[in-house]
């Protein structure tokens, strides 16, 4: 009886009588399972193929990314004694050159003593042509970069003196030759007719003319000299005019002249400086500069460029300010930022010659590095005991300090000042800027350019192009997956949704050539033309579908179900071409023959041809297949048995895919939705050829934009290797990577959770 039911039941398991215990078929079994644990086995390697590789990319992009937010270091060398210095004066300059082989040394008895910066050992002594019995009583430089020196002497006269440095090849090793210089003479200027000691004097040359500013007490004097060649004869020739100024009541404690030539700063009493306009030769105000009546300004200088001044006071403190335009147009000495070495007195302030960044030493013999345009303190350290007088060499890699008859070398590794959190992201007040402001200018012909290196206005246009990138894309794509998927017959359905997945296959750089050559103009031509066109396109669709419905019955059943949507095809072709054809009289009827202007004078809003209305319906193009596919197969994929049930409990086609359809593809839909702006947001050919590519920050359509993607794309291959402008490239892409990181998270967690809640339906 068991034999029988076994039998019985493998007749009603097996009832064709195959055996599944064959070689054969056990060959093909294992095959298969081979087969799928290969496949399982390749799938998860690729996958955590693909994690590693986004991995790599990222600490890539972070290793070159972090040295920039590092600090300053210094390294200090052996410190020399050399004989000659011990029979020297009084220092009153130290200078370094370019190959930071050679350093020269000023003295009060006009000395110059050329040396060898890695051994201290002596070059060249030089005594300055200066008359008998007389010294020198202040010093003052030309702008960071020109090696100008003027020396303001005890009689009341001042020489100009230049200091150069030859470098030759012998036997292909090379030589450095320094030397003095005097582009005026070596007969000394009068600035004070009586003859009264230089407190403190400056000078400026431009454009051939010599600028000189000295004082005596509280008395100012200010000479031009012009220096003219005779092309045929080659005889120099210096005219010299002295310029009134009005006078200074209280004690001259420093000079500093513009490199324009258009302000004179002179600072007296203890906290307050008087600026001169040497164009109109008069005073342009009096400015209070340290609040407190126990602190005085003890040092000051102009930075690369001399626009930016740098005030050292008693307590530690340097502020920077510069000259800057009020709304009435006036301009004004205005206080930027402020940074604090320490509790001493600021003694000196040494202005680098390539980049905004500055050093300070105090009273106490401590050194501050800084950069003004970062507001950024690099570092502060010990570099002596008590008072010193610094050297920074051209490249700003090396700093000489003499202090006690002794010269200490320091070496400064300090390869990226320029950046800091503010600068990136937060509003910068730039150099002769009304005010604070996100700017993103990277290079200049000019080489006392101030980096502006500002993130915000890149990131703002990445976001304003994907935004209307999206405002086009997103409800045509999800309204057109969903109609193609619930409401098109079948035979419709794998002609349209073919062509629009085709679209996909366009390369961008064909779509910005084409936005940026024709539609950029077109739509500039054609303004009100385009805007009736968005106004009227949905009108005269709803338009069609109203009177579709009045239409007798034998006439819309002639039209099989579902191909309904092919009849809108002449009626948008219909409204297409008269909203264009009506745009020219539109233009005259409403806006005086000229929308542009009407936007622009009347409106106040800016009109560039190139605009994020162009960036808009290209980028918006490019993305309608993404959204479009991936939301017609989540739309087309939710169970028939769910419309079906809910068509028989008595809901109508719309309450069925309001209520159910959306409902259940709404985590398939809001991937779509995702996946479009993650491709709108590393969009970069479009964005690169139809906008005109300037970094504001500006919301309006008719304005254009600079997103990351496209800036990368622009300026990586004009960048340096290493230097800040690349690794700040390298930061876009780092930032790129983390939002489309953070965004993908986010959507997925958001999915997650939409599939959660209606996954009961």
């Amino acid at each position: 009886m068991n034999d029988l039911a076994n039998e019985s039941m493998n007749r009603s398991q097996n009832p064709l009588g195959i055996d599944f215990n064959t070689p054969a078929l056990q060959r093909k079994r294992r095959l298969r399972a081979l087969k799928d644990r290969m496949a399982r086995w390749y799938v998860s390697v690729g996958g955590l193929a693909v994690l590693g590789a986004i991995t790599l990319i990222f600490f890539y992009l972070a290793h070159v990314v972090l040295p920039m937010f590092q600090g300053a270091e210094l390294e200090s060398r052996k410190a020399q004694q050399p004989a000659w210095l011990a029979e020297a004066q009084a220092p009153l300059l130290l200078a370094v050159e370019e190959q930071n082989q050679v350093a020269m040394r000023l003295d009060t008895s006009g000395a110059v003593q050329f040396f060898e910066l890695k051994s201290g050992e002596a070059l060249q002594r030089l005594q300055l042509p200066l008359p008998q019995g007389v010294s020198v009583a202040s010093v003052g430089q030309d702008q960071p970069g020109t090696r100008r020196v003027v020396l303001g002497l005890s009689n009341g006269q001042a020489l100009i003196i230049q200091h150069s440095y030859k470098i030759t090849y012998p036997d292909n090793v090379r030589a450095i030759a320094p030397q003095i210089e005097y582009p005026y003479g070596e007969a000394p200027i009068e600035v004070d007719p009586q003859g009264r000691p230089l407190e403190h004097i400056a000078v400026n040359l431009n454009s051939g003319t010599l600028m000189l500013a000295g004082s005596t007490g509280n008395e100012l004097h200010l000479i031009s000299l012009a220096r003219e060649e005779n092309l045929f004869t080659g005889e120099v020739s210096v005219s010299e005019e002295r310029i009134n100024l009005p006078q200074i009541g209280e004690p001259i404690s420093q000079l500093i002249l513009d490199p324009r030539q258009m302000w004179l700063y002179v600072f007296n009493g203890d906290s307050s400086a008087d600026v001169f306009d040497l164009r109109k030769r008069s005073l342009n105000g009096r400015y209070e500069l340290l609040k407190g009546g126990s602190n005085r300004v003890t040092s000051a200088t102009s930075l690369l460029g001399g626009i930016s001044i740098m005030i050292g006071d008693a307590k530690g403190g340097i502020q920077q300010w510069f000259m800057v335009r009020d709304q009435d147009g006036k301009s004004t000495f205005q206080w930027i930022r402020s940074f604090q070495l320490g509790d001493s007195a600021i003694t000196q302030i040494l202005p680098e010659e390539r980049r905004k960044g500055f050093m300070a030493l105090d009273a106490d013999g401590r050194l501050g590095i800084f950069h003004s345009t970062a507001h950024r303190t690099l570092l502060k350290e010990q570099v002596a005991e008590g008072s010193a007088i610094a050297a920074l060499s051209p490249r700003a890699s090396r700093v000489l300090v003499e202090s006690d008859g002794k010269l200490q070398r320091f070496v400064v590794d300090n390869p990226h000042p320029e950046i800091s959190w503010s600068s990136l992201w937060g509003k910068v007040w730039y150099e002769s800027y009304p005010e604070p402001d996100y700017v993103w200018q990277s290079t200049s012909a000019n080489t006392d350019f101030e980096s502006k290196l500002s993130l915000s206005p890149l990131a703002f246009g990445t976001l304003k192009a994907a935004f209307y990138a999206m405002l086009l894309a997103a409800p045509l794509a999800v309204a057109a997956a969903i109609y193609t998927a619930y409401f098109m017959a079948p035979r419709m359905r794998t002609k349209v949704k073919p062509v629009i997945e085709l679209m996909e296959a366009l390369p961008t750089v064909i779509l910005g050539f084409f936005a940026g050559l024709f539609l950029a103009p077109f739509l500039e031509n054609h303004l009100p033309g385009i805007f009736s066109l968005l106004l009227l396109t949905p009108v005269g669709i709803l338009l069609f579908g109203f009177l579709w419905t009045k239409l007798p019955e034998s006439i819309r059943h002639r039209v099989p179900e579902g191909w309904e949507a092919a009849l809108l095809i002449p009626v948008v072709v219909a409204v297409g071409w008269f909203s264009i054809s009506i745009s020219g009289h539109l233009e005259n009827w409403l806006f005086d023959g000229n929308m542009r202007l009407w936007l622009s004078n009347d409106l106040g809003i800016p009109f560039d041809q190139r605009n994020a209305l162009v960036v808009g319906l290209a980028m918006g193009f490019a993305v309608i297949p993404n959204i479009y596919s991936i939301a017609e197969d989540a739309v087309f994929s939710v169970p028939k048995s769910l419309t079906f049930g809910s068509l028989a409990l008595g809901a109508t086609p719309w309450q069925t895919l309001t209520r159910v359809v959306i409902l259940t593809a709404s985590p398939g839909i809001f991937s779509a939705l995702m996946i479009g702006m993650g491709r709108a947001v590393g969009e970069t050919m479009i964005v690169l050829m139809a906008t005109g590519n300037t970094p504001i920050m500006d919301i309006n359509i008719f304005e254009g934009m600079r997103t990351l993607a496209a800036n990368v794309a622009v300026e990586m291959p004009e960048s340096e290797v290493g230097g800040t402008h690349y690794r700040v490239l390298f930061l876009a892409a780092l930032v790129l990577l983390m939002f489309t990181f953070v965004m993908n998270t986010l959507a997925e967690l958001i999915r997650q959770r939409l599939r959660t809640k209606y996954s009961s339906l």
